[in-house]
């Protein structure tokens, strides 16, 4: 086995010879649910790993939600970690699109196995967890019925988080800026007729940052034109290509950042704050529909921006258009509060925590790159 893996020659922390597998989102570990969950962890605390397969031996396994949970809810070997940061068990279990997402995923290749129930396949994979990490309160009250030792840890944004901003002076146009991936366009139909209504009042200007193209379904299926699906709906529009190194840079260069969900959607008004707390740590004014995650967010933080319906969205956005220091204020007041409560130091610690529970003390090890047998 040493031969195979050549992170079983290294101490991992205070532990002796563990052998960590992995299933990311990606192969290069640049997709953000690789680089800004356990990939980043691992980095900090000199983890080393390799991506798991089914068929081998480790001792621990993290799975991320790519991870085929056909095959891993029957893992007969080590302690397994599963992150599974979407709300799918607060789908109900009669939904159509739960059986035909357990369906699309065998006929992909994604599962090797065929679970038509798709919701009970989740929740099988809970229960075969040593731990399960989430995102909100709601979805941990989801999990633990079926595994008792559910965390919640939102990202860590260090890789990204390269400038703040300092000037909240608006010159026209006004710029809104709307940042995710191409499949998630659609939300901002919630706001549509908000965003012409402003567009009526001021000059207004809706940046885009998102993957210029992307796939429609499961990660794979069909295409999404992103600018097309953004002028539907609104215009002007300018769209700005994602990328880790720019990404500060072109939403620093906005005036206000906007998260709309669709509030009738139980897995995205499930949604974690992670992205409200991407751009507070830029200083960005965020304003937020009223989901459960981004409304507590918003009354913790003492900022107070988050709506239920278009009216309020239309007060909200041009109280922050008209008034230069509610949008310092909004920012400034943002950064604080992610920065004290969701800093890289404090979600390292919550997996310190999480993979304490499982008898993994990690938080002794040092500094340094994490590695792929």
């Amino acid at each position: 086995m040493a031969a195979e893996n050549p992170a079983m020659d290294r101490k991992v922390g205070n532990t002796n010879l563990l052998r960590i597998g992995y299933v990311p989102y990606s192969e290069t570990y640049n997709a953000p649910g690789d680089y800004r969950r356990f990939v980043a962890y691992a980095r900090t605390r000199n983890l080393y790993f390799e991506n798991a397969r089914p068929d081998l031996l480790y001792d621990l396994v993290v799975l991320s939600e790519r991870a085929d949970i056909s095959m891993w809810s029957r893992y007969p070997h080590g302690k397994i970690v599963y992150d599974f940061i979407d709300s799918y068990l607060a789908i109900p279990r009669t939904d159509i699109k739960q059986w035909l997402r357990g369906l699309a995923k065998y006929l992909m290749r994604q599962s090797r196995r065929l679970q038509f129930d798709h919701w009970r396949a989740l929740s099988e994979m809970c229960a075969r967890a040593d731990a399960v990490v989430c995102t909100t309160d709601e979805q941990r009250q989801h999990i633990i019925r079926y595994c008792p030792n559910a965390h919640v840890i939102l990202d860590i944004h260090s890789a990204v988080t390269h400038q703040v901003k300092t000037d909240y002076a608006i010159k026209k146009p006004v710029k809104i800026v709307w940042e995710g991936l191409p499949g998630n366009l659609y939300q901002l139909r919630s706001i549509r007729k908000t965003l012409f209504r402003l567009r009526e009042r001021y000059p207004l200007e809706l940046h885009v940052v998102t993957d210029l193209y992307g796939p429609r379904f499961l990660g794979h299926l069909g295409r999404i034109n992103s600018e097309k699906l953004a002028k539907k709906c609104f215009e002007p529009v300018v769209m700005e290509a994602w990328s880790q190194e720019k990404l500060a840079q072109s939403i620093c260069a906005c005036d206000i950042a906007i998260i709309p969900i669709n509030m009738n959607d139980p897995l995205t008004m499930g949604k974690p704050e992670n992205k409200l707390l991407l751009f507070w740590r830029m200083g960005m004014p965020v304003v937020t529909s009223a989901t459960p995650a981004y409304r507590r967010a918003m009354e913790r933080s003492g900022v107070g921006l988050s709506c239920e319906d278009e009216s309020q969205w239309f007060t909200t956005l041009e109280g922050l258009i008209a008034d230069e220091s509610s949008r310092r204020r909004a920012g400034e007041t943002g950064k604080v509060y992610a920065d004290r409560y969701f800093g890289e130091e404090v979600i390292i610690r919550r997996w310190d925590s999480l993979f304490l529970s499982m008898g993994f003390d990690f938080s002794l090890s040092g500094a340094s790159s994490a590695c792929a047998g």
